[in-house]
């Protein structure tokens, strides 16, 4: 029984570095909290649109390696700054290779909630939600909280 709860109260929050993201994330802790949960704060890394001579090259082992890495440590750096080193609830920090929402949605399909910051767009049209936020709140199998930046 406590393991379909732990895996019940799993938590997903993407974490890219923007305050929306750290704002989700600090949420995500506190419902973790109030459920007792965990948080798996996910990150995504891909290669630069033009890596390469004209983006047609294919990257090296240690490109890949290096990306990685360096995503690694920006996701650990920004999580330890957003909660802290010691969080209320058990959170670990995840990379995986791919688009933002297909790492994402590949994370959560058996979480109870995906959560997710949006930076949208500016002025009248900051009112809609970033693409990935909007990508997860249509196609998540759970239910998706989004914080737009700024709230």
């Amino acid at each position: 029984m406590a393991d379909q709860r732990a895996e019940t109260d799993r938590i997903v929050a993407g974490v890219d570095g923007s305050d929306s993201s750290k704002q989700a994330l600090r949420w995500a802790v506190r419902q973790a909290e109030l459920t007792g949960g965990a948080v798996l704060a996910v990150t995504a890394w891909d290669y630069p649109q033009f890596h390469g001579a004209l983006g047609r090259l294919p990257p090296s082992r240690s490109d890949e390696a290096a990306l990685e890495g360096r995503t690694r440590e920006d996701l650990a750096r920004v999580v330890e700054e957003t909660v802290g080193a010691q969080p209320p609830v058990e959170v670990r920090a995840e990379v995986q290779y791919g688009t933002p929402a297909s790492v994402l949605l590949r994370a959560a399909p058996d979480a109870s909630l995906l959560v997710v910051g949006s930076r949208g767009l500016g002025g009248f049209a900051g009112l809609m939600p970033g693409s990935v936020a909007q990508h997860c709140a249509h196609h998540a199998a759970c239910p998706v909280v989004v914080f737009r930046e700024g709230q």
